[in-house]
């Protein structure tokens, strides 16, 4: 099914940059603690103290998008474990690798080690909106997102509950 596979790309690219845009963000003592990719969305497990501020997401946001529109292109490379690491290549904290491993660079922004599947080029993923964060255990957070035509729709959805809102209270979203 190619139309599943091209969502599971991008939200699992997405969550490529998302872990940059956290970092950017809130510092480099953030670190991936878990993740989840469907066709549907994406969710981040992520080491932090605290919860996001309206502020941080919407930066985190903003940089993942800013990412996208730039529409670098994804690069997969073959190389030795120690040369992976010594470029910069960020790893799983615990997981066991084998001497030659696989990485993918999305832009300047992001280089993992990752067998996974992605992108060709970072504006495949659309867009990307986040949906939840909320707190999993101590110091450990959880983002939800959608990419793309579910991003998209998500937008469009929340747009209505606002305009339905808006006629209950006889204002308009806009105040």
């Amino acid at each position: 099914d190619g139309l599943r596979r091209q969502k599971i790309r991008a939200n699992h690219s997405a969550t490529h940059l998302l872990q940059a845009a956290l970092q950017e963000v809130l510092g480099d003592h953030v670190g991936q603690a878990g993740s989840a990719v469907g066709p549907d969305r994406l969710r981040f497990d992520f080491t932090h103290f605290a919860a996001l501020t309206p502020d941080e997401k919407q930066a985190v946001e903003a940089h993942v998008n800013h990412w996208v529109v730039a529409n670098h292109g994804a690069e997969t490379v073959v190389m030795d474990l120690d040369e992976a690491r010594s470029a910069g290549a960020v790893a799983m904290f615990g997981e066991k690798y084998d001497e030659e491993v696989r990485t993918v660079r999305l832009g300047p922004e992001s280089f993992e080690l990752c067998g996974g599947t992605h992108v060709s080029r970072t504006g495949d993923i659309g867009f990307f909106k986040i949906v939840s964060e909320s707190a999993i255990a101590a110091g450990q957070r959880r983002i939800e997102a959608v990419t793309g035509a579910g991003a998209l729709a998500w937008v469009a959805e929340t747009e209505e509950r606002l305009r339905d809102a808006a006629q209950v209270v006889k204002g308009s979203r806009d105040t």
